[in-house]
């Protein structure tokens, strides 16, 4: 049970690979002895141990299986609740452990992933904390390190919709994650893993061109402005400074940068972090880029909007193309980002329907 919390009160959870762990310990030892240890212990990579309980457990002939429920603390994780399975059984001598995916586990399909296409997307650091429970088990009760090992995720593929997978080229389900072993609540460590791979996956498929989106809609106009195919665009949401931060050490030739007013108007103003409980609307920068282009009233009335959307209505109806000074003032602190990597940007603002109301 999850009862480590953090500073703000929210409870810390267990990554997919350290419930993989937890089963494949638990599986392998019942394969060399016929009894399931429930609970299991892991240590994780940085020195915690915690223990999970069994939800599930078989042994056969074929070989021993042991399942763990997911608990990701108080993080909103798709995979929340979800079973995780590990069956192991005899290796070919000499292989050494072996990783299989089961139902709901996905596969690699396109190069730029820290894998070979083709393999499991079970991923090196859940592989090397399992390849090292199957040997302290082989230790313990005089095994072989010679085993084959095959997760499953019931449901996996379904949830894999709603994740980056699909995008990234892993088809059938998803992946086996976790560099710790926790799930720190609100890191969106997992997001910010799947922008990096996202742009990995887009240079190793040779784009020129990559665009990174604050949603839905500006992400679709982007993708028609420029006839981008889906690998080439990054999931940005919020986190515009993990996708420049991650270009300036692994660049593309060229970036769009799309999102809605407000979220570009943050960018403009230096933030990072897009997030409304991480960064707020600067109304003053606003109302001074009005008061800069000659309309000292405009600047006066923006200072009291209720919405970026707001002022930038009021902009319109005054002429002045606000949409454009603040998608200006977002490429530039891109660059500052940047700074002087071989990218060049391109920004784009829209509206809530989709209309471009800005470009630079």
């Amino acid at each position: 049970m999850t009862t480590e919390r953090t500073s703000e009160g929210l409870r810390y959870g267990w990554t997919t690979g350290a419930c993989a762990t937890a089963a494949t310990t638990a599986a392998y030892t019942a394969l060399l002895t016929g009894e399931f240890p429930d609970p299991v212990e892991v240590p994780l990579p940085k020195g915690k141990r915690p223990s999970f309980a069994l939800a599930t457990e078989n042994l056969n002939d074929d070989g021993a299986s042991a399942g763990v429920v997911k608990d990701a603390g108080d993080d909103p994780d798709v995979t929340h609740g979800a079973l995780i399975v590990s069956t192991v059984r005899a290796g070919e001598p000499g292989s050494g452990v072996t990783f299989r995916a089961g139902h709901g586990v996905g596969t690699i399909t396109r190069p730029g992933l820290p894998l070979p296409i083709g393999e499991p997307a079970i991923n090196p650091i859940p592989r090397q904390m399992m390849t090292e429970a199957v040997e302290r088990v082989a230790r313990t009760h005089g095994g072989s390190s010679d085993v084959a090992v095959e997760i499953s995720i019931p449901g996996g593929e379904e949830m894999a919709r709603h994740t980056w997978n699909p995008r990234l080229g892993i088809v059938g389900g998803l992946s086996v994650l976790g560099t710790t072993g926790v799930v720190v609540p609100y890191s969106c460590s997992a997001w910010i893993d799947s922008i990096r791979r996202g742009v990995d996956v887009a240079r190793a498929m040779g784009h020129q061109h990559v665009a990174a989106a604050v949603g839905s809609t500006s992400e679709r106009v982007v993708q028609q402005m420029y006839n981008l195919p889906d690998s080439a665009l990054l999931d940005m949401g919020d986190f515009a400074g993990a996708v420049l931060k991650y270009l300036r050490r692994h660049p593309v030739a060229r970036l769009t940068i799309a999102g809605g007013f407000a979220k570009m108007s943050k960018l403009a103003a230096g933030f990072l972090d897009l997030h409304s409980k991480r960064s707020q609307v600067d109304f003053g920068l606003l109302a001074r880029m009005a008061a800069d282009a000659g309309h000292p009233e405009l600047a006066g009335r923006i200072v009291e909007a209720n919405t970026a959307i707001h002022a930038l209505e009021m902009a319109q109806d005054t002429g002045l193309d606000l949409g454009a000074m603040v998608a200006e003032r977002a490429r530039q602190a891109a660059d500052d980002v940047l700074r002087g990597a071989p990218v060049s940007t391109d920004v784009v603002v829209v509206n809530r329907s989709g209309t471009i109301v800005g470009r630079s």
